[in-house]
């Protein structure tokens, strides 16, 4: 399936999709490698002219509608993955032994965050969505219930059997609701290539092209986004009437329905207003202005009224088009300030300078416990995961084994927590767009704990030093630290 598809690439794209295919949370979902054909969506040819159509787009299209970005997302690529690798592979640790003296989850370590030109909080408070029963249960009843507007920018839409009920169900609102369908032109086209774990009903015929279908009939304004350079828009966002957000790690299809264990989170209050404005700028830039929306005036929302409970919440991004990188800078100076505990899950943990400062947390003491899927989505990974486990075991981190795929991505440093699109790989941290929050306030950190890592730690089993030490995983490394 792999050759078919580069056949219709040019030769820099060819190797650029190859490196790509490896990663399911950075590029497609799921992996060609451990996934059967799917049969039920489309034949060899339709596939090889789906890819060829969002390869034009991405190289073509791009260059006309967003040059800037281009240019941009361009420099980022060929700086930040040369540099991952000679990182990665220096003999040292050039992490600093001590702890910086701020505490995460203090009001100190919020004034730094400050100083160093952090996104300043807003208020929201936070309900937790674990897996997809209860993540989906919820998007249905804010889908049933938005009175103006549904937004939905996701980085997969795919077209199994769920993706097109919820296709079906947001056309239907569209007779009553403004509804914008935004989604990544690479991410879900390649993940139709690939099949569920679970079988679909037996006649269901998987449409071959979402844009079309999502339209067909209805009111739904679909826009793709682009992918200068490979680059994904790995951004998951759903927001309703400008006051209820949903967001996280969690696409729309049939693995996150009810087959991989995920995170989503509902926010409420003011910060709804900064999230809707990030949807609506990813919304025009995607549009025929392309890159000319830079020099329009962003559309400013109405924030919604404070609810009872709500607690600070940062906002924070990856978008080297604009050099933000505010996901990996917070995670970093976290880490590095943890005095007591580090708590992670992430299905792809590849980032060699999180690896360092991880590291070096553990050996000055910290207790950090690591999750990680007993069998994800893709055997280079899941191989470079072993690497990182190594490492970090050698510094003292206990890492575990989640029975089945956890594609959360969630970090608790002390008291303080970010979660949301970012993987701990060198795309998220550096180069694809991501949407995290980050807040401090140590009942919902408690609360966090007790939904996600106090029972994924008691079902999962930790790795031993032996199981890591393999030539397989050593190779991995290598061809981890790209993707």
């Amino acid at each position: 399936m792999t050759t078919t598809a580069n056949r219709f690439l040019p030769p820099c794209s060819a190797i650029a999709t190859l490196i790509s295919l490896c990663s399911c949370g950075s590029m497609i979902g799921p992996s060609i490698q451990n996934s059967p054909p799917k049969t039920v969506s489309m034949n060899p040819m339709l596939a090889g002219k789906s890819l060829a159509e969002t390869t034009f787009r991405s190289t073509f299209v791009a260059a006309l509608r967003q040059p800037i970005t281009s240019a941009r997302q361009g420099l980022a690529v060929f700086w930040h993955r040369p540099r991952e690798i000679v990182v990665g592979n220096l003999p040292f640790n050039f992490e600093a032994k001590e702890a910086l003296p701020e505490t995460p989850g203090t009001a100190g370590f919020e004034r730094l965050l400050d100083e160093k030109g952090f996104p300043q909080p807003e208020n929201g408070t936070l309900k937790w969505l674990v897996d997809g029963g209860t993540f989906f249960p919820e998007l249905d009843r804010q889908i049933a219930s938005a009175k103006s507007s549904i937004a939905v920018q996701i980085y997969i839409f795919d077209n199994d059997d769920i993706a097109v009920r919820y296709a079906d169900r947001l056309r239907k609102r569209s007779a009553d609701v403004k509804v914008r369908v935004l989604f990544d032109d690479f991410g879900s086209a390649t993940s139709h290539l690939s099949s569920p774990e679970t079988k679909v009903p037996g006649d269901f015929q998987a449409p071959p092209d979402m844009k079309v279908y999502l339209e067909s009939g209805s009111d739904v304004e679909v826009r793709r986004t682009l992918n200068p350079w490979l680059v994904a828009d790995h951004t998951k966002l759903l927001v309703f009437d400008d006051r209820t957000a949903l967001l996280g790690g969690m696409n729309i299809g049939r693995e996150y329905y009810n087959e991989w264990h995920d995170l989503m989170v509902r926010v409420d209050g003011p910060v709804v207003a900064r999230l809707a404005g990030i949807f609506s700028r990813a919304w025009r830039k995607s549009g025929p202005l392309g890159d000319l929306t830079i020099f329009s005036k962003p559309k400013k929302f109405a924030k919604p009224q404070a609810l009872a409970g709500g607690i600070p919440l940062r906002v924070l991004r990856t978008e080297p088009g604009i050099g933000r990188h505010e996901i990996r800078d917070g995670m970093l100076l976290a880490i590095r300030c943890s005095k007591k505990r580090i708590l992670i899950e992430n299905p792809y943990f590849a980032s060699d300078e999180v690896l360092g400062a991880v590291r070096a947390a553990a050996s000055r003491g910290v207790d950090v416990r690591v999750v990680i899927p007993a069998e994800g989505d893709s055997m280079i990974m899941d191989a470079g995961n072993l690497a990182t486990a190594r490492v970090l075991i050698r510094a003292g981190a206990k890492v575990y084994r989640y029975p089945r795929m956890t594609h959360m991505k969630v970090m608790v440093c002390d008291d303080w927590v970010t979660m949301g699109s970012a993987n701990l790989d060198v795309l998220s941290m550096r180069i694809n767009r991501e949407l995290n929050i980050a807040f401090s306030d140590k009942a919902e950190v408690e609360r966090l704990i007790e939904a996600v890592f106090t029972p994924d730690i008691a079902r999962s089993r930790r790795i031993r030093l032996a199981e890591t030490e393999t030539a397989k995983v050593q190779l991995a490394e290598i061809v981890a630290d790209q993707l």
